[in-house]
């Protein structure tokens, strides 16, 4: 089993960056695929960006390509996402998950993925 802790959300105005982490512990960091997702008040949550055991594949939602860039550091056990030019609309809680997978293939749906962290918030201003 693996524990998951995200950090760095945070009040903003339109336009800003955040980078938020979440920091893994318990197993081997390396043999997970990691994923963000978030939920906003009142709806369901979604799939934001997604990344391999080995960071060799990364998906990134439609909603946030271009603006939003996940990565992984193994030697941290950590993963980062990197959110840019934020809008009002990307207001929601935001949740690391994990799935321990040796895959290159990257789930976008929380069936795909066994373990969440509590989640940290991100509010934009506009």
């Amino acid at each position: 089993q693996v524990q998951l802790r995200e950090s760095g959300g945070g009040l903003l105005q339109a336009g800003g960056s955040l980078r938020l982490s979440c920091v893994a512990s318990g197993r081997t960091f390396s043999n997970y695929r990691m994923g963000w997702f978030r939920q906003a008040l009142g709806k369901e949550r979604e799939f934001v960006a997604g990344i391999s055991w080995s960071g060799s594949s990364t998906v990134v939602a439609d909603s946030v390509k271009g603006r939003f860039t996940i990565s992984r550091d193994n030697a941290k056990n950590t993963v980062y996402l990197q959110m840019n030019s934020l809008k009002p609309e990307d207001t929601a809680v935001y949740y690391c998950a994990a799935d321990r997978t040796l895959s290159t293939i990257v789930p976008v749906t929380t069936k795909g993925y066994d373990y969440w962290g509590q989640g940290t918030q991100v509010t934009v201003s506009s």
